[in-house]
């Protein structure tokens, strides 16, 4: 987060995975070595037909982290100008969308439940319509940006 004369915020939300690739590769040559085994001792049992289903879970685990690290290339940049709030959102380095809000008329909306500490979703309210922000982000940090961007639409934009 910046600031120069002409803006007077910026945040690039990103979802975050604790996963790294080395980790990925150990976690699957792991689960690949214990699935070989199982999958031997089942064949030497007679009970071969087993083998290619302890394959297959490989495969889906495989698919699913593709999918997971595909998801962890969104990103949502936000920038409050003197004038107005710009969301941009890209997927996988293509702009999908780029949406402007009047900054007076923009508001930031939170779902709470404090009585039992829930955090729901952040939305930008701008002519009686939500747009949601930051869906990936954890409850701490949607609520760290709520607060962010409130406080940076209230600065005076002389």
């Amino acid at each position: 987060m910046s600031e120069a004369p002409d803006q007077t915020f910026r945040a690039v939300l990103r979802p975050y995975r604790s996963l790294g690739r080395k980790g990925f590769i150990i976690l699957m040559a792991a689960l690949i070595g214990l699935n070989f085994v199982a999958g031997t001792a089942f064949y030497l049992l007679g009970a071969w037909p087993i083998a290619p289903f302890l394959g297959a879970d490989v495969a889906l685990v495989w698919w699913a982290f593709r999918k997971n690290y595909a998801d962890a290339l969104k990103e949502e940049r936000i920038e409050v100008t003197a004038h107005e709030l710009i969301l941009q959102r890209f997927d996988h380095d293509k702009q999908r969308e780029e949406l402007h809000f009047t900054r007076s008329w923009v508001k930031v909306e939170l779902e709470e439940d404090k009585e039992r500490d829930l955090i729901g979703g952040l939305y930008l309210r701008f002519r009686g319509e939500r747009t949601e922000i930051g869906r990936f982000l954890g409850a701490h940090d949607r609520k760290q940006v709520a607060d962010l961007l409130r406080a940076a639409l209230a600065k005076p934009h002389i």
